[in-house]
């Protein structure tokens, strides 16, 4: 049974240990490599069919290129075409994100001149940042579930994710569906950093410096999903209620570490506006924030719902109902390793319900990250208990039958 103040914190023992890089690493190293051999197989399979990038994929390149050139905003009146603005534009504002989503996409292109640019020759490029965001959550996915719930929860979380079909196809760079896995690391990452740092807080040392790294850590992760996806502000309270729920005797170093965070991340997407605090300003204000809490009354976005989780990963579909079973059901797998995972799950999941339209999909899929830590933190609980040969060759089954049906999919296009 994992322990209720397990830390999160990076150690300070040399880089290069057993520990470090042991068998567990490997294997997940391993894993990650069978994920992103599948979304370089998915990606390329649809970049023959297409031979060129969407329209939409191509403009948000594009903008971000004009940005990076000095010719405007992306995602602003200044380089907001007539014909760009769609149904998530407000007054030529993008109302669910910054120019940094555009910058992102933008980025692999930099350096090539402009005339070396066309929807048929952006191909694997455009791919590039999504399949780094895609390994990068499932590392830190692994590292999270491992810290909490030891190797069996690592592998099992990782194996979740590494066969899911909806990690997949976001990580392969909107081959189908928007790219909103850098989304997702941002908010995993802002979740767990702000943990991590709450849990520093009970050694006697000073609180911002030795902390600065974290503090730019967290930073990073809430300037990239609230940069991707402003219904993400939610992240700010959040993380600090977490780090406040950790440490609860040291709120006001808490509050010191989220403000120097927030100043850090608010300073980053300033520069992503070119440091135009005015058009930042009104980005903001053109946002489309408010959820419609009506759409909760509508059956629909719950079939909606449904269907996304049952296409993302199937495998959790059926140990979901277990982990909740089970956590409801036995007080030893009520503890915060399982309990903030899934909190934090339940509210990006209605807030997804109440947005039902663009901003859901981001939502749900930053949801998918903590449902897998969730079912990994109970299974792990059940392996320790006497029904752990049951549980181990249950669990066992289902990732190698998610894992095998998944390969035949992707084999099958």
């Amino acid at each position: 049974m994992r322990e209720h103040g397990k830390t999160f914190v990076l150690s300070m023992t040399p880089l290069f240990t057993r520990d470090r890089f042991g068998s567990p690493q490997v294997i997940a190293a391993l894993l990650l490599l069978v994920f992103l051999l599948q979304c370089v197989w998915l990606a390329s399979r649809q970049l023959r069919v297409q031979q060129s990038t969407s329209f939409g994929e191509a403009e948000r390149i594009h903008a971000g290129l004009r940005q990076l050139k000095g010719q405007g905003v992306a995602g602003t009146p200044e380089t907001t075409h007539a014909g760009d603005a769609g149904a998530s534009f407000n007054e030529g504002f993008d109302g669910y994100r910054s120019p940094l989503w555009y910058l992102i996409a933008a980025a692999p292109f930099a350096v090539l001149p402009q005339s070396d640019i066309s929807p048929a020759g952006m191909g694997w490029l455009s791919r590039l940042p999504y399949l780094c965001f895609g390994v990068l959550l499932g590392a830190s996915l692994w590292y999270v579930a491992r810290r909490l719930f030891g190797n069996a929860g690592g592998y099992i979380a990782l194996t979740l994710y590494c066969f899911a079909p909806g990690t997949i196809l976001s990580a392969s760079g909107g081959v189908i569906m928007e790219p909103e896995i850098g989304t997702a690391w941002g908010t995993f990452g802002a979740i767990f950093t702000a943990i991590a740092v709450a849990h520093t807080l009970y050694a006697p040392r000073e609180v911002v410096l030795w902390n600065w790294r974290r503090i730019i850590l967290l930073a990073l992760s809430l300037v990239l999903a609230i940069g991707s996806q402003f219904s993400l502000l939610i992240l700010l309270p959040l993380t600090l209620a977490f780090m406040y729920w950790v440490a609860p005797t040291r709120r006001s170093a808490a509050t010191v570490i989220w403000v120097s965070a927030l100043l850090v991340s608010g300073l980053l997407l300033l520069a992503s506006y070119a440091f135009h605090p005015l058009l930042m300003w009104k980005g903001f204000l053109h946002a489309r924030l408010m959820p419609s809490f009506q759409a909760l009354a509508t059956p629909g976005v719950y079939r909606q719902l449904g269907s996304f989780l049952a296409k993302s990963s199937p495998a959790l579909v059926i140990a979901l109902p277990v982990a909740f079973i089970t956590y409801a059901a036995w007080s030893r797998a009520r503890y915060f390793g399982n309990t903030a995972p899934l909190l934090v799950a339940l509210l990006l999941l209605v807030l997804g319900l109440a947005t039902p339209h663009a901003p859901g999909a981001a939502l749900y899929v930053s949801a998918l990250a903590f449902l897998f830590t969730f079912v990994a933190g109970v299974l792990a609980d059940l392996l320790e208990t006497r029904h752990r040969t049951l549980i181990g060759a249950g669990t066992f089954g289902l990732l190698a039958a998610s894992a095998l049906w998944n390969l035949m999919q992707l084999a099958s296009l």
